[in-house]
């Protein structure tokens, strides 16, 4: 009975890590990577793209809100890699991102800038500790009550042995 539940597990899993397969091969190889595809200002996005063929080692990019960019080959042969940086205070929307390697290959894609920067603590719990200090006395109290208790049940449980 063991066996076969770990049979099935290793079944279930293989076929959620072949799912994404079909998706890959029906994508292409003629697309661009970016990464991430939501970005925020300030931050570095990567281009990568294996369209251009394995005998190209260089290619130029341009992001219609950052500028130029070069990629270069990377760890994997046939595989261009470049990065640039999102300017602050650039235009919340869409950026396209377009690159160009010989003999005549152009590739264009497109990632979200976000519509507003985050602001503040996340609210999630009790929210903010900030200025909620009765919620944290309540809390460390409640762990010091628990602590005590189980330290008196094993003291009297020692005592009866």
């Amino acid at each position: 009975m063991g066996s076969a539940r770990v049979r099935l597990g290793v079944g279930l899993m293989a076929g959620f890590l072949a799912l994404p397969i079909p998706v890959a091969a029906a994508a292409g190889d003629a697309s661009l990577d970016i990464r991430p595809q939501w970005t925020s200002h300030g931050s570095t996005v990567t281009v990568s793209t294996t369209a251009c063929g394995a005998d190209v080692t260089y290619g130029k990019g341009e992001s219609e809100v950052a500028g130029a960019f070069h990629l270069f080959e990377g760890e994997s042969k046939g595989v261009l890699t470049g990065e640039f940086t999102v300017p602050e205070g650039s235009t919340p929307g869409t950026d396209t991102v377009t690159v160009k390697c010989p003999p005549r290959t152009k590739i264009t894609d497109s990632y979200q800038l976000p519509t507003r920067q985050p602001d503040g603590a996340v609210e999630a719990g009790f929210g903010d500790t900030g200025g909620e200090v009765p919620q944290l006395a309540l809390g460390a109290a409640l762990v010091a009550a628990a602590a005590a208790g189980g330290l008196v049940r094993m003291r009297r449980r020692s005592k009866r042995s």
